[in-house]
């Protein structure tokens, strides 16, 4: 599609955009000039350790990826304050033997982190959508022992779009193309957007849900550490707060 169909047909690209959920798009690869990438840190794990702690770049910001989009500092701030409910799964795929982490076990926040810092060769920074996820043997072996191994390299927000721009290259269209002056020098991989000639600027967005994935549509989302959770020094389990007040029992039992 041409530079002068995208922004004809910009309403109608942004609604199907809206009405749909993103996933990775492994087809859609990008050879992004990024370096090694960062290596996954699994060393020093025992052989019978049953669950691990895993922190993980579900997304980041400043990228042109694969579905043309780049996403904007602050596009997670909305969301993270009211989803309660985001979970950590095996590509994509919504079914309960596919859940890596959710509920207690799972953290998510939004993390300032330099490309470098990530173990990428790119100038600047980027807002991390960033997991600290509880993973439990019993409750997804196969994604247990794929993060043990340090084998997982990729992942990828399940999200919907909120708030989107169009950016074009192109003086002829003036509104998209202050939205490009507006974002196109944080961008880190500027020779795709630059192939492009467009992107869309995506600055609020719908968290669903953060997956591994072989290849993601962003590739700068690496597992960043892999290490074996600390284990209970005690088997006690402490009542709920104020159950074990004698003055508020005698109430209740009154």
């Amino acid at each position: 599609m041409t530079i002068e169909e995208i922004v004809k047909n910009k309403a109608v690209l942004m609604a199907q955009k809206k009405a749909a959920i993103k996933h990775a798009d492994g087809c859609a690869y990008l050879a992004l000039d990024t370096g090694a990438g960062h290596a996954s840190k699994a060393a020093g794990i025992s052989e019978d350790a049953t669950t691990i702690e895993v922190k993980a770049a579900i997304n980041t910001t400043n990228i042109f990826d694969s579905h043309g989009d780049v996403h904007i500092k602050g596009l997670w701030n909305k969301s993270l304050k009211e989803n309660k409910m985001i979970m950590h799964i095996q590509e994509h795929d919504l079914k309960f033997d596919k859940i890596i982490s959710d509920g207690k076990d799972l953290k998510a926040s939004a993390k300032m982190m330099t490309f470098k810092e990530l173990g990428y060769k790119m100038d600047g920074e980027t807002q991390v959508l960033f997991f600290k996820s509880t993973v439990k043997q019993e409750r997804n072996s196969y994604m247990f022992n794929q993060y043990k191994n340090g084998v997982v390299k990729n992942h990828s927000v399940g999200m919907r779009y909120v708030k989107l721009f169009l950016a074009v290259n192109d003086e002829s269209y003036e509104e998209e193309k202050a939205i490009w002056d507006k974002y196109y020098q944080t961008i880190a991989n500027k020779s795709d957007v630059d192939a492009a000639g467009y992107f869309w600027a995506v600055t609020e967005a719908k968290i669903i849900e953060g997956s591994a994935v072989p290849i993601g549509s962003n590739q700068v989302t690496p597992t960043i550490e892999v290490t074996e959770a600390a284990k209970s020094t005690s088997n006690q389990i402490e009542p709920p707060k104020g159950t074990h007040d004698k003055n508020i029992l005698l109430n209740f039992l009154n």
